[in-house]
């Protein structure tokens, strides 16, 4: 499984790096991402070129992915910045046509890997054309703007109703490699990450991004700690996927009919709390 860890900040890219993480992934987009998850319990990250920089001269065998803003009149200018800083990919996120998959791929050229995120409804209902467009590396798709857009209670709500399944099913048949959402720690939260992981499994996926609640250096009490914690996550992610890596069919389908009644669960939990 492909980890993705998201900073700025070069001594924890680091420990990432060290722990096992592939890609470090540094955010650059802030454009019109304020007004869609306004309100939200999510990171405006607004990472810059110089941390792009910096972080290309702090690791040295993970792979760096830049997320850029959404497609624009800034956005030729913002490749060439990002391939010439040093980006192995460049992640695209809130698209909506082919037509904006074509160019972001045309101007990157094969200088760097390509990684669509996956986040609007009408690029789902757009993919078979997106597909068709030659160069798309990876694809990741983005729970959480699509949990907006549709108005659920629950990020995971995509997953429990079969809708990362159909895209799933279509990506597998394109042969593009490819991961969705975010996950927290083994162990923690409902559903648990062992659960979400054995339906990357189950999917075909190859890629997660690590939450902030799966190691940030606040949960530390210092440098070395935060080491010996970040590499102890990772370490129970990798032996859980070896234990997953023999898992029969009838195990994956248990575990997606655990997933949709956790998922039903939380879902009935979160609109008691707010009624």
């Amino acid at each position: 499984m492909r980890l993705l860890y998201i900073t700025k900040d070069p001594a924890v890219s680091r420990v990432a790096e060290n722990a096992g993480v592939d890609w470090i992934f540094v955010d650059m987009e802030y454009r019109g991402k304020s007004d869609r998850q306004a309100n939200r319990d999510t990171v405006i990250s607004a990472h810059t070129l110089e941390d792009v920089l910096a972080m290309r001269q702090a690791i040295t065998h993970s792979q760096l992915m830049v997320r850029i803003n959404p497609w624009g009149e800034w956005s030729r200018q913002e490749v060439e910045d990002v391939v010439q800083a040093g980006a192995d990919i460049i992640m695209l996120p809130f698209f909506t046509t082919a037509t904006e998959v074509s160019a972001f791929i045309s101007e990157v050229a094969g200088r760097a890997k390509t990684c669509l995120l996956l986040e609007t409804m009408d690029a789902i209902a757009a993919l078979d054309d997106i597909l068709a467009v030659l160069g798309i590396d990876f694809v990741h798709i983005g729970l959480n703007d699509l949990h907006i857009e549709r108005g659920t209670t629950f990020m995971f709500e995509f997953l429990a109703d079969g809708g990362v399944d159909a895209i799933a099913f279509k990506l597998r048949a394109a042969g593009i490699t490819f991961g969705f959402g975010g996950m927290a720690r083994i162990g923690g939260l409902v559903p648990p990450a062992e659960r979400i992981l054995a339906e990357h499994f189950r999917l075909g996926s190859t890629g997660v991004i690590l939450s902030r609640s799966f190691c940030h250096p606040s949960q530390a009490t210092g440098g070395e700690a935060f080491d010996a914690m970040f590499k102890a996550e990772v370490a129970k992610v990798r032996a859980e996927e070896s234990r997953l890596a023999t898992a029969s069919a009838a195990f994956f389908e248990q575990t997606r009919l655990q997933v949709i009644n956790e998922v039903e669960q939380v879902v009935r939990q979160m609109k008691e709390n707010q009624a």
